[in-house]
């Protein structure tokens, strides 16, 4: 038994000094159970991804939900964290929740807020999705780990920096048609590939423009089996939902491969019984602009140190043979962690029911999402198509 989604809501990504995990819950949960139409106590289970591990006073979000609406109080409800991929190991728990027969409606709520923590306190929690006894030093936090990745990267294929500005290009014109972004701003080529105040360079070889940026925000979406689905309103199905480890320690591989990232898209694929060329579009997981380079090559759109190719052929654009975040990814779109993943799987739905107005990829019909905890530790790839 497989999963659909059934309804969604999501917020606008940005620095929110106004809300609070609380209020970003509540927001979201209305949203989505009224946008699915059903009533808190149609709801037979509740995952909430959130990672905080520093980032916001209050822990234990899961109960949170109940403050929405009284008819929730008694369903049981559950957090759930696997780093920058807590979102989609909220999703992917729901989706075995279905499978599993126990629940009927699962609703999946993402949500984290980063933006009241200064600099040095929000690097040393990032910091913590890094293996911590040797790479916990690195200089200039998570994005010193990419730093890193990226020169390794540049020593054996050549200098990159063209490529991984055009990605952060395309990245922010796509944002600028998403409503729920963070960032809508066509920043444009030169500027991403110059170093300027404005731009500086922050890690290695990546500059400001490289990297994804600090949100507040949150998503939900409503879950059901197939049979339930084909009488709603609107339905979008899982072909395949997969998730591989890796090694946490850099150490331990070869960081350049993003090996569990091409080893989740080969069970994915193989699972739904589909090929990269049938995907309309891709929802990936840009933290840095290194990530979604190396993402192309393990998905398997390019070989091995060809993936500049992708963005240098326009292969990626939203025009392209296949599309990398029209939603502008977390380079435009923003990363509140926790709600990541479960964003991805709204963008990725509202494309399939063509319903994402100006971000629309012409004749949508199959998507694909990847989210990723770490460098490559947790992958998580989703196949979605609509159900009718």
């Amino acid at each position: 038994m497989t999963a659909c989604i059934v309804g969604w809501s999501h917020t606008p990504f940005g620095k929110h000094p106004e809300e609070d995990v609380e209020s970003l819950i509540v927001s979201v949960v209305r949203d989505a159970v009224a946008d699915a139409g059903l009533a808190p106590r149609d709801i037979d289970e509740i995952v909430v991804g959130n990672f905080n591990d520093g980032f916001a006073a209050q822990g234990f979000p899961s109960s949170l939900v109940l403050q929405a609406d009284e008819g929730f109080r008694f369903t049981p409800s559950t957090t759930v964290e696997n780093a920058c991929a807590t979102g989609s190991a909220a999703v992917h728990s729901g989706i075995k929740a279905i499978g599993s027969g126990r629940a009927r409606f699962v609703l999946v709520v993402g949500v984290e807020t980063m933006t009241g923590l200064s600099g040095p306190e929000l690097g040393g929690v990032l910091m913590k999705c890094a293996y911590m006894k040797e790479e916990g030093e690195i200089e200039g936090g998570f994005a010193g780990v990419f730093g890193r990745i990226a020169q390794q990267y540049f020593q054996r294929h050549g200098d990159q920096s063209d490529a991984l500005a055009r990605i952060a290009a395309k990245n922010h014109r796509n944002g600028t048609a998403n409503p729920y972004a963070q960032m809508r701003k066509d920043l444009g080529y030169d500027f991403c590939r110059n170093p300027s105040d404005k731009n500086p360079v922050v890690a290695g070889p990546l500059k400001r423009t490289d990297c994804s940026l600090v949100s507040d925000g949150a998503a939900a979406l409503m879950l059901t089996d197939v049979e339930t689905a084909l009488a709603m309103p609107k339905a979008v199905v899982f072909r395949a939902a997969k998730q591989v480890n890796d090694f946490l320690p850099m150490s331990k591989r070869d960081i350049t491969l993003f090996e569990g990232c091409e080893l989740a898209w080969q069970q994915a694929l193989g699972s739904a019984g589909v090929t990269l060329d049938d995907l309309s579009l891709v929802e990936s997981h840009d933290c840095f602009t290194i990530a979604e380079l190396l993402q192309y090559e393990a998905m398997g759109l390019v070989p091995r140190g060809q993936g500049a190719r992708a963005i240098e052929e326009g292969w990626t654009e939203k025009d392209g043979k296949l599309p990398v975040n029209p939603s502008g990814g977390l380079k435009s779109k923003g990363h509140p962690i926790g709600a990541t993943g479960v964003s991805m799987h709204v963008m990725a739905a509202l494309q399939l029911r063509g319903q994402a107005e100006d971000m629309q990829v012409e004749d949508a019909k199959l998507a694909g999402v990847y989210n990723m905890g770490g460098a490559a530790v947790a992958n998580y790839v989703s196949i979605l198509e609509p159900l009718r």
